[in-house]
């Protein structure tokens, strides 16, 4: 169920609404399960040529938020949201709208490397196959691969399983297959939190890549990894209470800003490693 409302927000420190180079502006009154409120007062601008990183700790709504700037919350029976999620002024929760065809603009890539049980060149031809592109599919699988930063690696066995892959490997094929369809967004929970080091080094690298071609948004537990990849970064913070945890946007700004010139005692205390 998912209510759009009108109502004002209290915007936390360092949020601009409205701004022309948000590619997605995100407000959010309440987001629940069942009768477990998730998520309170928050207001994320996602702006357009960037990585926006979303730090936080366990519990907090980080990837709840995520979720829902493409409608992948909708696959939870229980979720309700009440607020607003527009792109590029649209809102994606109105009467009419396609999940479906958000998650085509809106691109995602899950913390757990997820290839489908088949080969390399159908993995990432399988969004191709499935909006009916009508172009060269084969130069497109290229492309993708390319800007994954794996093509290299597997253009002489592009018909073996994706399933072979290191999972490193697996995690850029996915990204490949996120990126094939040409998303405008790519969402990125976790990305990196399955892997070692070497392969999380060369996933932040790609990051730094991608944001040329496409707007990325981040969920991250490694504020090191925020710090290295991120333009902005949101720090979500939690309310514990006998009804669970409950998160909320505390403060937003430049990376740079929210570590080394925090507004918030809150924001402060997480960014000093004072609680997790």
């Amino acid at each position: 169920m998912v209510t759009a409302t009108a109502h004002s927000i209290t915007k936390p420190i360092g949020v601009e609404a409205n701004s022309s180079d948000n590619v997605i502006d995100c407000h959010l009154e309440e987001i629940h399960y069942g009768d477990f409120l998730a998520v309170r007062n928050s207001q994320v601008p996602i702006k357009k040529g960037g990585i926006t990183g979303f730090i936080g700790p366990s519990g907090c709504g980080k990837s709840t938020v995520l979720r829902s700037l493409n409608r992948m919350n909708d696959l939870i029976p229980s979720f309700r949201l009440k607020g607003t999620v527009t792109y590029h002024g649209s809102d994606i929760y109105a009467k009419g709208v396609d999940p479906v065809l958000v998650r085509r603009y809106i691109g995602m890539v899950f913390q757990q490397p997820n290839p489908f049980s088949m080969s390399i060149f159908d993995n990432v031809a399988f969004g191709l196959r499935l909006n009916r592109y009508k172009g060269d599919i084969a130069e497109r699988v290229q492309l993708a691969l390319e800007r994954s930063a794996l093509w290299t690696e597997v253009k002489d066995k592009l018909q073996s399983s994706g399933l072979s892959l290191s999972g490193g490997q697996q995690q850029r094929l996915c990204i490949a297959r996120a990126i094939a369809t040409e998303p405008d967004v790519l969402l990125m929970d976790e990305p990196c939190s399955a892997l070692d080091p070497i392969a999380t080094r060369q996933i932040e690298e790609l990051m730094l890549e991608l944001k040329k071609n496409y707007t990325v948004a981040l969920v991250t537990h490694n504020m090191q990894q925020a710090t290295r990849v991120a333009d902005y970064t949101a720090f979500f913070g939690v309310d514990i209470s006998q009804s669970g945890r409950t998160g909320h946007l505390v403060e937003m700004g430049l990376t740079e800003q929210i570590f080394n010139d925090p507004k918030q005692e809150l924001t402060k205390q997480y960014v000093a490693g004072e609680f997790s």
